[in-house]
This record gives C-alpha cells, sequence and structure tokens, in this order.
C-alpha cells in the first residue's frame, strides 16, 4: 500500500526501524558522536583509549582524530532513530537531540516531542498536513495515539478546558524565522473548527477564526521588520485570547500587543555595561 502524500510528512517510514543489520553495526563499531566544526556533531568509532584521551575514527571519512574523553557523546541504537518523543532517547544528550531533529527534519517530519513540549523546524514551505481531514483525525486524540503535531497539542489544550474547567494557554516561542506566527494561525484554525462542530455555530466561529486570521497583517504592517532570516519578522509579542462559553464553543476573541523595545533597550544597556 503506498502511504498517502499528506501522511509521509506525518508518520515515520518503518523500514527505518527495528533494523537487525544496523543494531549490529552500532553495536560493533562502538559508535559516538565526537565534535565538528562544520556539522556540530559526527559519528565516529572508537578506536583506542588512553586515560583521558580516546582515538576515533570518523564514519564519514575513515580519519581518525584523538579527542577529549569528555567530549565524546553516547549515540542511541538505531532503534531510536527519528523517534517521535525525545524523552525515550536512552542517551539524551545535545548531539543526540541535535541528530533525531536533523534526521527527522530531512524526511519531512517538522514536528518532534520533547517531553511536555513540541519542537518545530520551519520547513520554509507550505506541506499538505493542515487539510480538514488532518484537523478530523486529530480530534479528540490522545498525544500518543497518532505522530506529533501542532494539533494534537491545540486538541489536548481544548480537552483539558472541557474538563477542567480551566484555563489553557500555548506559548509559540523561538527565535526570527522559527515559525512562531504560522503555527499561531494553525491553533486558531484547528480551534475554529473543534469549536464550531454544532448545529448553527460553524459560520460565527469560521467569521470569527476570518478576523482574527485577518487582524495579523494589520499588526504586522505597523510592527514588523525585515531581517536576514526573515523577511516578516515581528518587533512586539501577541497574546491572543479566544473565550468560550460553557459548551466549548467560541463566543469572542481579543489580541493584546506587548512591545518589546524595553527589553531591546535593557539588552543593550546589559551588553554596554559588559
Amino acid at each position: 500500500v503506498t502511504q498517502k502524500a499528506d501522511e509521509k510528512f506525518l508518520f515515520v517510514d518503518k523500514d527505518f526501524l527495528n533494523s537487525p543489520m544496523a543494531q549490529a553495526d552500532w553495536a560493533a563499531k562502538k559508535l559516538v558522536w565526537v565534535p565538528s566544526e562544520k556539522h556540530g556533531f559526527e559519528a565516529a568509532s572508537v578506536k583506542e583509549e588512553h586515560g583521558d584521551e580516546v582515538l576515533v575514527e570518523l564514519a564519514d571519512n575513515g580519519k581518525k582524530i584523538t579527542v577529549n574523553k569528555d567530549d565524546i557523546q553516547k549515540m542511541n541504537p538505531p532503534k531510536f532513530s527519528k523517534v517521535e518523543d525525545m524523552a525515550e532517547l536512552t542517551c539524551l544528550n545535545e548531539a543526540s537531540v541535535l541528530h533525531n531533529l536533523r534526521e527527522r527534519y530531512f524526511s519531512g517530519l517538522i514536528y518532534t516531542y520533547s517531553g511536555l513540549f513540541c519542537v518545530v523546524v520551519n520547513p520554509y514551505k507550505m506541506l499538505p498536513i493542515y487539510s480538514e481531514k488532518i484537523i478530523e483525525m486529530y480530534k479528540g486524540k490522545k498525544r500518543h495515539e497518532l505522530p506529533p503535531h501542532i494539533y494534537s497539542i491545540t486538541d489536548n489544550a481544548y480537552r483539558n478546558m472541557m474538563q477542567d474547567r480551566e484555563d489553557q494557554s500555548i506559548l509559540c516561542t523561538g527565535e526570527s524565522g522559527a515559525g512562531k506566527t504560522e503555527n499561531t494561525k494553525k491553533v486558531i484554525q484547528y480551534l475554529a473548527v473543534v469549536a464550531s462542530s454544532h448545529k448553527g455555530k460553524k459560520d460565527s466561529s469560521g467569521e470569527l477564526e476570518k478576523q482574527l486570521l485577518q487582524a495579523n497583517p494589520i499588526l504586522e504592517a505597523f510592527g514588523n521588520a525585515k531581517t536576514i532570516k526573515n523577511d516578516n519578522s515581528s518587533r512586539f509579542g501577541k497574546f491572543i485570547r479566544i473565550n468560550f462559553d460553557v459548551t466549548g464553543y467560541i463566543v469572542g476573541a481579543n489580541i493584546e500587543t506587548c512591545i518589546l523595545i524595553y527589553f531591546i533597550i535593557l539588552d543593550t544597556l546589559f551588553t554596554v555595561l559588559n
């Protein structure tokens, strides 16, 4: 059965998992991660150990180098390749986290869980994983039942709000160009669909979603700037509050802005003082 176009950007190819050959190769070569100026870290096999120094052979070109024992980071077994939740890694270190994110990203898998968090690597292109079909797929599902997605984070927040009767917050954070604005739009899109499924409510919630999304370009026109990595970089923060009635339907929303110039001035002062 061929994998559907949208699902290949969500589900891991099972051929990469539980390969006996890859497992044997990993064990025989004693593979580890060593620092690399070009890649951050690269794979190598341990050849000799002499006190605090270790002789390793780089997996990429076979070159042998000596590194400090403290600079070596353990590599996870192949069965953890492209793992959906990095909290499950046996060896949880910087090299393994970066490798897992890189492997998933190059396979088109931009969402990865890290415990309670969802890490997103911006693909700088639109992927077919935000359709109504995908929204329906994530509705009412527990987090572990489906691959990582902003929809799963949003659905869990919505279900917790309905069950616990308490306010819920979703924080989208990251550097310029990370994808905060786009993922915020996906949160609004998902909530608008989930909270408008009741007969007679769909039109009003759909209109509210449209108004919220249309407000963004207006705010961006006043408070965004062009940077090297992002043509539409936010110079301020936005707090979007969506209000629901007791039955879980959207009844209103408002946007509050936080000007960041205060923090820029503080950062400049600290730089000068240091």
